[in-house]
Order: C-alpha cells, then sequence, then structure tokens
C-alpha cells in the first residue's frame, strides 16, 4: 500500500489555501523585517518619533487657535506615515511616502491655498479677523480723558510681554496687558504703592529706555469692554485713561464716531462703512467669492491695464522664443559647417552670456540702458539722452534686445545638439537626389529638428511667460499706467504685476494677485497642452 503523496495532504479547501498563503507571505515580511538589523530600525524609530513630536506640536498649536480641518488633516497624516513605515514589508509605499507628501505640501496645497485666497479680500487693511480689527479701531483712535486720574504705574516683563502693574486710588494693585484687561493681583507693596508681582520681573529707568517704544505703545484695557478705555503711559512712571473717539456697538454691529455722530455699519464687504460708502480701516478678511475675478475682467482702472498686460505677455513670450531660436539656430549652422575655422573658440565665446546669472545681467544692462550716463547712449549715438526704460515702446525694444542677448545660447546648445543628431545618410541621399542646401534644410533638417526641439521651445514659452527675473530688475515693470488702480506698468508681464500687486506699494491686495495667478495657471496649462497635443504630428517623421 503506498503513502499518500505531499499534494494530497494538503487541504482541499481553497480557504485554508489562501490563509496559509498569508501567513507565509506574513512570516517572510517579518523575517525580511527583522533582518535589515537593529540599527536600521533605532535610526526608523528615532526619525519617526522627532516626526511624531513636531507634528504633535504644531497641533495642538492650531487646535489653540480654534483651527480644527488643518490638525485633523496632519494627525491622519502621522498616522498614515507610521502604519507605512511601522508596518513590515509595503516597500513601494515606503519610497513613495516622501514624494507623495511633498507634492501635496509644495504643489497641491499651495494651488488649493492660492484658489482660496483668490475668494477674499485678504490684503492691506484685511488681513486679520473681526475681532481683532474692532480692537485696532478703538485703539488707533484714542485721546487722552481730560482731567484723567493719574496712576502710579510699574512696567513687568515676562515671556517677552510687557504688562502694566498700577495702585488704584483705593490702593489697590491692578495688573493688566495687551490681551489681558486690569484685574486685582496680589503685589508686593513698598512706599504705599505697588511695585512688583511674584513671577514678573519688574523694569527700571533704563530697560524702560531700551523699550521705550513698546512702553508707548502698550494699551492695557480698564475691562473686558472696550469702550471703557485704556490705560497708557509716555514715561513709564505713570499712567492716564485714554478713551476712543470710535464707540463699538456688538449688539448692533456697529462702530460710531462720538465726535462727529457717524455711524458705521457691518455690510459684509469686510469693513465698517458710512452711508456715504466711507470705510474705516483695518478692516478684516472675509469671502467674497468670485469678485476678484469679476474686477479683474469688468473694472476699466484693473480691466484695461490687465488685458494689455495680457497681450503683452504674449507678444514678448511669443517674440522672445522666436528671436532666441531663429538667432540660435543660425549660429548653430553655420558652426556646424565644416569650413568653419576655430570653431571650439567661437563656441565657448557664443555660450558666455548663458554663463552668467540672469538678474545680474539685466542689472548691468540697466546701467547700460541709462539715458544720461549709459554707454549705448553714449557710444553708438553720440551721447544723445534716449529714454530706453523711460518710453513704453523703446522699454520693450530694450527687454527683447536684452532676452535675446540671455537665451540665444541655450538654443545654440539645443540646435548644435539636434543638427548632430541627423544621420549624415539621409543629407548624403538628398543632395544625390539633386536638393540644393535651402532645400535640404527647408525639408529635411528643418522638420527634424523640431521633432527634438518643440518641446524645448515650448517649455521655454513657459518661462519666458512668466520671466519675471529680466523684467523685474531691467525696468521694474515701468513705465507705469497713470490711470491704473492697481500698481503696474506697460513692461509688466502677468507674473511681474502680481508681485507688484501682492507685495510693492502700500496698498497689497493679496486676493487680487492670487485670482490673477490661477489665470496665469489655466492659461499656461492650456496653451502647454495644446502645444503639446500637436507636437505628436512632429513624431510621425521618424
Amino acid at each position: 500500500m503506498t503513502r499518500p503523496t505531499v499534494d494530497e495532504e494538503r487541504p482541499a479547501g481553497g480557504a485554508a489555501d489562501k490563509a496559509i498563503l498569508r501567513r507565509q507571505r506574513r512570516a517572510e515580511a517579518y523575517s525580511e523585517a527583522a533582518g535589515v538589523g537593529w540599527k536600521v530600525w533605532l535610526v526608523k524609530i528615532a526619525s519617526l518619533a522627532v516626526i511624531d513630536a513636531l507634528a504633535v506640536y504644531g497641533i495642538f498649536v492650531l487646535i489653540a487657535q480654534e483651527n480644527w480641518l488643518i490638525p485633523l488633516i496632519l494627525a491622519m497624516v502621522v498616522v498614515a506615515v507610521n502604519l507605512v513605515y511601522l508596518t513590515p514589508g509595503l516597500l513601494p509605499a515606503k519610497y513613495l511616502t516622501p514624494g507623495i507628501l511633498f507634492l501635496l505640501v509644495f504643489q497641491v496645497f499651495l494651488i488649493v491655498y492660492t484658489i482660496y485666497v483668490s475668494l477674499t479680500n485678504f490684503g492691506s487693511g484685511h488681513n486679520s479677523s473681526k475681532d481683532d480689527a474692532v480692537n485696532a479701531l478703538l485703539l488707533q483712535s484714542q485721546t487722552r480723558v481730560e482731567d484723567s486720574v493719574a496712576y502710579p504705574v510699574k512696567v513687568l516683563e515676562q515671556g517677552g510681554e510687557f504688562f502694566f502693574l498700577v495702585t488704584d486710588p483705593d490702593g489697590e494693585a491692578l495688573l493688566g496687558g495687551a490681551e489681558e484687561p486690569l484685574g486685582e493681583v496680589d503685589a508686593q507693596m513698598g512706599g504705599g504703592q505697588a511695585v512688583g508681582v511674584e513671577g514678573y520681573s519688574t523694569l527700571d529707568f533704563g530697560s524702560i529706555l531700551a523699550n521705550q517704544d513698546a512702553v508707548a505703545a502698550l494699551a492695557v484695557p480698564l475691562s473686558d469692554d472696550p469702550n471703557d478705555g485704556f490705560l497708557r503711559t509716555t514715561d513709564g512712571s505713570t499712567a492716564y485713561i485714554f478713551i476712543s473717539t470710535l464707540e463699538w456697538d456688538p449688539a448692533a454691529d456697529t462702530m460710531t464716531n462720538t465726535s462727529t455722530g457717524v455711524v458705521y455699519s457691518d455690510i459684509g464687504t469686510g469693513a465698517f462703512t458710512a452711508e456715504d460708502g466711507t470705510e474705516l480701516l483695518p478692516g478684516w478678511q472675509v469671502n467674497v467669492g468670485l469678485d476678484n475675478y469679476v474686477a479683474a475682467f469688468t473694472e476699466q482702472s484693473i480691466r484695461g491695464p490687465f488685458l494689455y498686460v495680457l497681450i503683452w505677455t504674449f507678444v514678448f513670450a511669443i517674440l522672445s522664443v522666436a528671436t532666441t531660436f531663429a538667432l540660435g539656430l543660425f549660429l548653430a549652422i553655420v558652426f556646424n559647417d565644416p569650413r568653419m575655422k576655430s570653431k571650439r573658440f567661437y563656441r565657448v565665446i557664443v555660450i558666455l552670456p548663458y554663463a552668467f546669472p540672469g538678474f545680474l545681467t539685466a542689472l548691468v544692462w540697466a546701467g547700460m540702458f541709462n539715458q544720461d550716463f549709459g554707454i549705448i547712449n553714449q557710444w553708438f549715438f553720440g551721447g544723445a539722452a534716449i529714454p530706453w526704460l523711460q518710453d513704453p515702446w523703446l522699454a520693450k525694444i530694450a527687454i527683447l534686445t536684452v532676452n535675446l542677448w540671455l537665451g540665444f545660447p541655450y538654443m545654440f546648445l539645443v540646435c548644435t545638439g539636434a543638427i548632430q543628431s541627423i544621420p549624415d545618410d539621409i543629407l548624403e541621399a538628398a543632395k544625390a537626389d539633386g536638393a540644393g542646401a535651402w532645400g535640404i534644410f527647408r525639408l529635411i533638417k528643418f522638420p527634424l529638428l523640431l521633432v527634438s526641439v518643440a518641446p524645448l521651445l515650448i517649455s521655454s514659452f513657459a518661462f519666458n511667460f512668466n520671466n519675471f527675473v529680466l523684467v523685474y530688475f531691467l525696468t521694474q515693470g515701468g513705465p507705469r499706467f497713470p490711470d491704473a488702480s492697481i500698481n503696474v506698468g506697460q513692461t509688466d508681464i502677468l507674473i511681474s504685476m502680481v508681485y507688484k500687486v501682492a507685495f510693492v506699494g502700500s496698498e497689497r491686495d493679496y486676493g487680487l494677485a492670487s485670482a490673477f495667478s490661477v489665470i496665469i495657471f489655466i492659461v499656461v496649462g492650456t496653451i502647454s497642452w495644446i502645444a503639446f497635443r500637436q507636437t505628436k504630428a512632429l513624431e510621425e517623421l521618424n
């Protein structure tokens, strides 16, 4: 009688086989994880501990700011990271996780946040909450109360913040700070007045002088109601009561000027507004929907400059690519001719402009184009005062000239490589068929050249579409439009206009700048998508 085979001894059920297979794979994963060594595990645990500690700290900070969505997302991400790196196996996930996290933080989050800001009025005068705006309005409109009681004051410091320790007329010690109204405190007394509190440092005269700006700016509310007034001091020894000329009515949601009687109401625009449209600033941040996008295309003082800059951006990008490609291709053909002598020397000379930083070159050219002492006017135009950077059309010519100087070496290198990669037998066959030099170039070289160069031309277009460095360092976008309500000039391209709207000048409108950024993203993305689809036709040449 024969013994059963191994296959006959295995369980017949498919579920049992799968369970055994899962246990085998789990055992192999744990065996592989254990084989990497305790040092690797120690480094992994220490790294995860640091990441977890930073994440927990960030979660508590965000929760203290009454922000719940981001801490929840952060907690979920941290848990997922720990599961990926503490679970045996999952090797692809371990490699992909860092890249995915960086993609989410530095790409997806930035795009989403830019879209969010574009739907708000975030900018100068609208960059905080409503409570902060109310406090700021009451503080900036304070006047000293006539015949105010003089409070002996000591300036205290704790954790980098300053506080007032005052003694009221009844001899009670009161302590308060910028965020804490005056309240009774158990203080150390001396000479009939409070002189110190345990846990706080009392500033001497020298320390007060060293921090006189911060001490003079400190306003301590008398109570939880800001309409009751604030205590302020100018010498660090005596404080007086200051009351705002504005009166805040939280029930009616209004701010009233007590000296003029004008009432300012919250009409949903992020600022207290009077009936005649006058606003009290600072205001606060609110959602405005698509108002920024509507203003970009409908408000005349914004639409006119915006459309002008949009058209000029396309013209600048197209001409930049066309001129640099034409000159680079011409030089590549010339230097690729076997009859050309000293080609290596000339090639080194040609690529020198590409070796210098773009911003430095733009600054040098800005000096060369100077109207009064630039060498271009002095050497080539006999000292004529030509306003290269002040006239709108001359400034455009100057920008295109400098960009040609900066861009043609790159096109020269690209075209040189593409031309040298064309097989010689194709050219010899064309010559044998009687094709001339121009026919060979037009019908063979140039189409084959576009196969490899077309994607680079598209990327060059996208680069020049956002060529901020050249425009900003050469002309600063000027000359400026005199009738525009935003900070924009006639040589600005979209990206430099966005920068100036967001960060240059006293009126900074981050919401409108973000809307412009979203428009730029859509335009460049659409053009690139269409262009790359069209370049597929060139692949048939291969």
